[in-house]
This record gives structure tokens, sequence and C-alpha cells, in this order.
């Protein structure tokens, strides 16, 4: 932020990672950090400056920093069966609320229609006739958006083996 010449103070003192309540000329580059499971801001205002008796007209100006908190999908359990079992549906789960849980699965020849979706992975009745083991991997992604910006969380995988008919 482009603030030479100026003083800068923390007025809401949030920890989001800069690590300091004052200043003098532009914020320094940080890391910003939440580790709650809600967006956490910090308002900045930026002062007119006073050096060696020089005082910089202006008026105070604030501006706010939003942190958001990285979304979470608990872990799901695999499920297994033979062809013709019907699988469990899940609906995702995590500690910030307001996420929106992305899946993907890499194999739909075990019978589910589509390839991805959102929030919960739907009951299907399984196939396979290929004489052999199917094993489909499904990626859970958790994302979650506040003002405009979208945080992404640690993918998730569980797998769905599907035997073959005897």
């Amino acid at each position: 932020y482009g603030l030479v010449g100026s003083e800068m103070c923390i007025r809401d003192s949030i920890d989001i990672g800069l690590g300091t309540v004052s200043g003098t000329g532009n914020v320094p580059p940080f890391t910003a950090s939440n580790s709650t499971n809600t967006p956490i801001s910090s308002v900045f205002t930026v002062l007119p400056y006073t050096d060696d008796g020089l005082t910089c007209e202006g008026d105070a100006v604030s501006f706010t920093f939003t942190v958001n908190p990285t979304p979470t999908v608990y872990g799901v359990g695999n499920q297994h069966g033979c062809s013709g079992f019907v699988t469990t549906e899940v609906t995702f789960l995590g500690s910030v609320a307001g996420t929106v849980y992305h899946w993907e699965i890499d194999n739909t020849t075990i019978g589910l229609g589509t390839a991805i979706g959102t929030n919960v992975f739907p009951s299907f009745t399984t196939v396979n006739t290929t004489g052999s083991t199917i094993t489909a991997t499904v990626t859970v992604t958790p994302r979650y958006t506040n003002l405009g910006v979208m945080c992404e969380g640690t993918p998730e995988e569980f797998t769905i083996t599907v035997y073959s008919e005897p």
C-alpha cells in the first residue's frame, strides 16, 4: 500500500498476521492469517506525518483489511461392495459455515452418471461387469467466498470400490 510520507496505525488490533500495530511509510509485506472459523478484519488508519518539525497536511484515511478463514472438509469414509450395491449419500461437513464443497469423481463407469457436483455426493447403484475390481476416487474441495474473494481449503479424497459380478 502506497503510504510513503504517512504514519500508519492499526486501529483494531486483531491479529491478521501483520505483527505490528503502527509504523511509518508503506504497510510491509506480510502473510495474512486467520486461525478462526469466521472472517476477521482489521482497520488501518493512515495519519498525516510529522518529521523534523514538518507536518504534512491531510485528513486521516482508513481502510479495512479482511482475512477469510480457510475452509475445511471432514474426512469421509471409503465405500465398497459388489456390483449392484447402493452407495451411501454423503453430505459434506466442515468447520466454516457457508463453505461450498465441490466434488469430482475420476471414474464414472461404476454407475454414477456425472463426474462433478457440489455439497452432496449422491447415492447410486454401482455397476461393474468387467470381471475386475474397479476403484473410483472422489476428490472433495472446500471453498469459502466472502466479499468476492474465494478461499480454497485442502482437498480430501475417498474411494468407492466395486467388485465385479461373480
